[in-house]
């Protein structure tokens, strides 16, 4: 996801600044999808498309971007909101079901993340923060979640090293769903990693769907917002003064 900022990049046209958005199916969005996998197609106004709110599509182009934001990437299962077009519009008004080793170095999903961020910046625009959102499928497994932290981590690592942003601002958040055998080892993880730049946002305690484990299209727009208020409060630059 990028967002256009009204500050002028070389070629005089406005810079983006982008935001990775990665985890599993309630990052790729869920909200609004009923039992028949069907999306009902209710945008709420947080989550209005914006002419300053970009997408890299499926093909690596820029598009307008607008929900559902992944239906053309997470093509296998029915998508409608997320917290992504939420969190952008946040941010905006002030200035994207895995277990955690599938995103290992040289696993396909962790590829194809990289890939497409650095196929982002081609034309101009720096990615400001990676969103991860993952965890419900390591919930299940005494070993998937005790080996969760030191996966966590590898990733960080991983990522910023690829990137070639050491430094690069991470928010994770703390699962609110998952096998409840093992979803507390799972979020303590999360919340304990202890790495520069990385933050944490606990979405505990919002609304999930009938499923239990999809939040609702409401939680969504919630989730959205709580990712926006720990990017600018963490990480953006304080506003200008009038």
């Amino acid at each position: 996801m990028g967002i256009a900022s009204s500050n002028q990049s070389t070629e005089n046209r406005p810079s983006k600044q982008i935001f990775i958005l990665s985890g599993q199916s309630n990052m790729a969005g869920r909200g609004g999808v009923n039992g028949h996998h069907k999306w009902d197609g209710v945008v709420p106004p947080e989550c209005s498309p914006d002419s300053s709110i970009l997408r890299l599509n499926a093909q690596l182009h820029w598009e307008s971007a607008r929900e559902p934001l992944h239906a053309d990437i997470d093509t296998k299962k029915a998508c409608g909101v997320g917290p992504g077009m939420s969190f952008a519009n946040a941010v905006r008004k002030r200035v994207g079901g895995t277990a955690i080793k599938e995103w290992a170095r040289g696993q396909p999903l962790y590829e194809n993340m990289v890939n497409r961020a650095k196929e982002s910046v081609k034309s101009g625009g720096e990615i400001k923060a990676l969103l991860w959102y993952q965890g419900e499928s390591d919930t299940s497994s005494y070993n998937d979640a005790k080996s969760y932290k030191d996966n966590m981590e590898s990733l960080i690592q991983n990522v910023r090293q690829d990137l070639g942003s050491p430094s690069l601002p991470i928010i994770q958040v703390a699962i609110a769903s998952g096998d409840s055998k093992y979803m507390e080892r799972v979020r303590e993880a999360q919340k304990e990693i202890d790495i520069p730049n990385v933050v944490c946002v606990d979405a505990k305690g919002l609304p999930l769907k009938e499923d239990h484990l999809h939040l609702t299209t409401e939680a969504q727009v919630r989730l959205g917002q709580m990712l926006a208020d720990a990017y600018l409060a963490n990480f953006a630059p304080p506003p200008a003064s009038s």
